[in-house]
């Protein structure tokens, strides 16, 4: 991977050291003006706090530099880019890595010095609570959402277009506090993120020769219509749970038809994926 522009901007507030936990928070960004104070602000607790922005042309530069965090360029790639970006330059052993739309809860604040003060392994999976709007989604695969946030800086994201997650870690520990999402603001919003996510998708999907059959888009979408309705118990939500189980099959099938279908795509707008 190229070595990318970055410049420090800004430090975190003058303060003693041993007031803050001994962590580095990695947030990868682009135009996300609207909530990086919010997003900073629940990571003040910590030692660094590194903005990776992938070219921003609202005030999320501004924003971030005011509120105490280093911001660093890397435009054009992956947001598992991003992440790689700030993990390299981090000065702390442990990384928090973290998402503008993403809040860590306050058990979450608590443990996370107690655990790399004596830690018993190399990385921790922490529990999602997922939101549409104010609703939270307790139902579906959104209440069987983990992921391995809190990692020792050796380690790395793989890149890949959407669904990023961190390479193989041997000795992986789970954390007791979680970390609240803001899925979808409203059903335009979760629209707009499944057709995004359904191309970003299906660009891995093609990058590593994927070929997809019938089976993938009739087959495939059913299942996960039934997964989710039947399975996790989203028929419990009403109405609620019928929409949220029929968008998880429309976004198989949309990745998948990207897939058979690359000469009539037309990719919408470079967006960040949250």
């Amino acid at each position: 991977m190229p070595s990318p522009a970055s410049a420090r901007t800004s430090q975190l507030p003058a303060g003693p050291i041993t007031d803050r936990v001994p962590v580095t928070v990695v947030i990868p960004t682009r135009n996300e003006a609207h909530r990086i104070a919010d997003a900073l602000a629940s990571v003040e607790w910590a030692d660094e706090v590194l903005v990776i922005d992938g070219g921003s042309t609202d005030e999320t530069v501004c924003i971030a530099t005011k509120n105490g965090a280093t911001v660093l360029r890397h435009e054009g790639g992956t947001i598992a880019a991003q992440r790689n970006v700030g993990i390299e330059h981090a000065r702390n052993d442990w990384i928090f890595a973290l998402d503008a739309d993403e809040r860590p809860s306050e058990g979450l604040i608590t443990e996370i010095p107690a655990v790399i003060r004596a830690p018993q392994h190399d990385a921790y999976r922490i529990q999602f609570h997922n939101f549409y709007g104010e609703r939270e989604l307790v139902r579906g695969h959104w209440a069987r959402d983990w992921h391995v946030r809190l990692f020792r800086r050796r380690y790395r994201f793989l890149d890949r277009q959407v669904h990023e997650r961190l390479e193989n870690v041997s000795s992986v520990g789970t954390l007791r506090g979680f970390v609240r999402h803001a899925s979808y603001r409203d059903f335009d919003h979760h629209v707009q993120k499944v057709v995004r996510y359904a191309q970003l998708g299906a660009e891995d999907l093609r990058a590593r020769g994927y070929r997809v059959t019938v089976w993938h888009l009739l087959v495939k979408p059913a299942w996960r219509f039934f997964r989710e309705y039947v399975m996790y118990g989203s028929y419990r939500d009403g109405r609620f749970g019928v929409v949220t189980s029929a968008m998880s099959a429309f976004a198989a099938f949309l990745k998948y038809s990207f897939v058979a279908m690359p000469d009539l795509v037309r990719r919408t707008p470079d967006e960040h994926s949250k």
